[in-house]
């Protein structure tokens, strides 16, 4: 399912801030060369990430699943100057190409690029974050939560990427993936300790603050 319309989304790119051209070369060299490149949260949720760590001014950020590093330098544009973000990812055959695409940033010297197992390393990093954005194997997205709520600050903020999941949480019969988003969704709903709103923004982003 889409949910905005071709023209809509070229009009919303119109006028929100560009890509850098690092950016761009990620986008470009992702779709080429990476398997799943949808995966790659492109220009407009860039822009929306990006937004939403400026408006916080983090110190510390998580982020759980790198990718390509799109997201990770959009995410790093708001830190603050001696800001971190730890950056997680299982793929251990996409670390050349990342780290050669943070090494290409003025933000290279702000990022913690680890590879390995998200559930072994969180709880490694002895840190109290500002933003934690998760975007890794969707199966284990309450098991991320789980380990990061207690290592955001109060008023921090947890984004999750893909919880409309292509429109499927509104299907009446679910495969299994979908039904993993859904009770999420439906967990993070009923977490009293937070505040929460979905934002429609490509496949969905769930936006949480710790009261």
């Amino acid at each position: 399912m889409e949910f905005i319309s071709d023209d809509l989304k070229s009009y919303l790119l119109k006028y929100c801030d560009p890509e850098d051209d690092l950016l761009k070369n990620i986008d470009r060299e992702t779709n080429l060369k990476v398997s799943m490149p949808r995966m790659l949260s492109g220009h407009y949720q860039g822009r929306v990430l990006s937004m939403l760590s400026k408006m916080i001014m983090p110190d510390r950020i998580l982020e759980i699943g790198t990718f390509t590093g799109y997201a990770t330098l959009c995410l790093a544009e708001g830190l603050n100057a001696n800001g971190v973000i730890h950056t997680i990812d299982i793929n251990a055959e996409l670390e050349d190409m990342v780290r050669a695409n943070f090494a290409k940033s003025p933000l290279n010297g702000n990022i913690a690029y680890h590879i390995g197992n998200a559930v072994r390393i969180i709880p490694e990093i002895n840190e109290v974050f500002d933003i934690v954005f998760i975007d890794a194997d969707k199966k284990n997205n309450g098991t991320y939560y789980s380990l990061v709520i207690d290592k955001l600050r109060s008023g921090g903020v947890i984004i999750i990427d893909n919880v409309l999941w292509s429109g499927k949480v509104l299907d009446e019969k679910t495969d299994t993936n979908t039904a993993i988003i859904t009770n999420f969704n439906k967990m993070v709903s009923e977490d009293q300790r937070v505040e929460k709103l979905i934002l429609p923004v490509r496949d969905g982003l769930f936006i949480v603050r710790k009261k």
